[in-house]
């Protein structure tokens, strides 16, 4: 994902849905900004979703082992080449 300041958060996407509630609703609106809130965080830790944070530590480590990976790789090629001479 893009930094914090690209990402919307739930206060924010709450009050989008709120304001986009017909003219004759809005008499409710902090409630409904309320409810949503919560049906916003209900549904979204249903999602079993990571953090930005966690990702990032996995993203970073499948970068290691696949640079590992590599690395044994052309080792294995060196040897194999060692040993068909």
């Amino acid at each position: 994902m893009a930094d914090s300041s690209n990402r919307l958060n739930l206060d924010d996407l709450a009050a989008r849905l709120a304001e986009a509630v017909p003219q004759n609703l809005k008499v409710i609106g902090e409630d409904l900004q309320r409810n949503f809130k919560s049906l916003l965080q209900t549904g979204l830790e249903r999602m079993d979703l990571v953090t930005r944070e966690e990702f990032d530590v996995h993203v970073a480590v499948l970068a290691r082992t696949r640079e590992k990976l590599e690395a044994l790789e052309a080792r294995l090629a060196d040897l194999q080449e060692s040993a068909a001479d």
